[in-house]
């Protein structure tokens, strides 16, 4: 049986990705961020530097997004407290 390749799929993350994370875990209604897959060659966006955040979409415990890293994009999951979303949003607009 043939292995397949995960080439690409990792859970490291660069200085600026972690300062990103550490920002996103101190605000308001957060319960935890959960690092998932590294993805190179990737980006967020034509203007994105290292360490920008996207929210790609809410899911019903947080939300899904990713941060741009100097070689792709690092997934993370946002859990929420219930009931807290708003502040988060709010939260998160106030530091980007």
């Amino acid at each position: 049986m043939a292995r397949k390749s995960k080439r690409g799929a990792h859970t490291s993350t660069t200085r600026k990705a972690r300062r990103t994370i550490d920002m996103l875990e101190a605000l308001d209604g957060v319960e935890a961020v959960i690092i998932g897959f590294s993805i190179g060659g990737k980006s967020i966006g034509r203007n994105a530097s290292e360490g920008d955040f996207k929210i790609q979409r809410e899911e019903e415990a947080g939300f899904k997004g990713v941060i741009q890293t100097s070689k792709g994009i690092q997934e993370i999951f946002i859990r929420i407290k219930q009931g807290q979303k708003e502040a988060f949003l709010s939260a998160l607009e106030d530091k980007m």
